[in-house]
């Protein structure tokens, strides 16, 4: 379970300060799967970097299963069971697939059992376990390939910040289908998504609305959805779903 405790986040410059999260209170339990929108510049990608602690916060706490993890590296909080994959997969020239993924499970995996995270994420493994990690790969390819890795690791909580961003409608046909399959299977662990995509927001157990760095609303899909679709001040604050961060 993650929990945030009063979590605010500022930014300052030589003449100025900007607050981008506020006081943000929230707690995510196990086995849920919970997508994050709300309008551009909403705070929600900055909301994702501190979870994961790219970024850490000016006030507040972040606690995982209980263990205050506020001041820890991105790396103690990967090892804690926290996962974070980009809006733009970083690509690794030299790397092959097959080692990415044995990497990511801190195991030395044969070639079949890397391939079974392959299949999952709808990869022909035959055609991917050997490929480099680099430009010869499509941006839908490096995102089910990220995910891939995400899934080896078997982490308590798996964030993706916009993971619709710069791929083609094939490929994100491609990705709806594997957080279908991923969302059927979550097992003592939790997935945050941040989208706009209506697509990955009926799949949600549940939606929190971010605007302005504050929650504005949070419930299960059923309650927030609708007013989503179907206000004309909700489809405007959330760029009618289809916008960016």
């Amino acid at each position: 379970m993650l929990e945030l405790k009063h979590v605010s986040f500022e930014v300052n410059d030589e003449t100025s300060q900007k607050e981008i999260i506020h006081d943000i209170s929230v707690v995510i339990p196990d086995e849920r799967f919970v997508v994050i929108t709300g309008p551009n510049g909403g705070g929600k990608s900055t909301l994702a970097r501190l979870i994961a602690g790219i970024e850490k916060p000016t006030e507040g706490q972040i606690l995982l299963d209980g263990e205050d993890i506020t001041q820890m590296s991105i790396t103690e909080r990967a090892k804690a069971g926290i996962s974070f994959a980009f809006q733009q997969p970083v690509r690794f020239k030299g790397i092959q697939v097959l080692d990415l993924i044995r990497i990511a499970s801190g195991k030395r995996l044969s070639p079949a059992d890397a391939c079974q995270y392959l299949s999952e994420v709808g990869l022909c493994a035959r055609d991917y376990i050997n490929r480099e990690v680099n430009a010869s790969l499509s941006g839908g390819e490096l995102k089910r390939i990220e995910i891939a890795t995400v899934l080896a690791r078997g982490t308590k909580l798996s964030v993706f910040d916009e993971p619709e961003a710069g791929i083609d409608l094939w490929s994100f046909q491609n990705l709806i289908e594997v957080f279908e399959r991923m969302q059927k299977k979550i097992h003592k662990s939790s997935i945050m998504v941040i989208s706009h995509q209506e697509r990955i927001l009926n799949i949600a157990d549940e939606i929190i609305v971010l605007a302005n760095g504050q929650i504005r609303e949070q419930g299960s899909r059923e309650d927030i959805l609708p007013g989503l679709l179907g206000t004309p001040s909700a489809v405007n604050a959330c760029q009618k779903l289809q916008g960016g961060n």
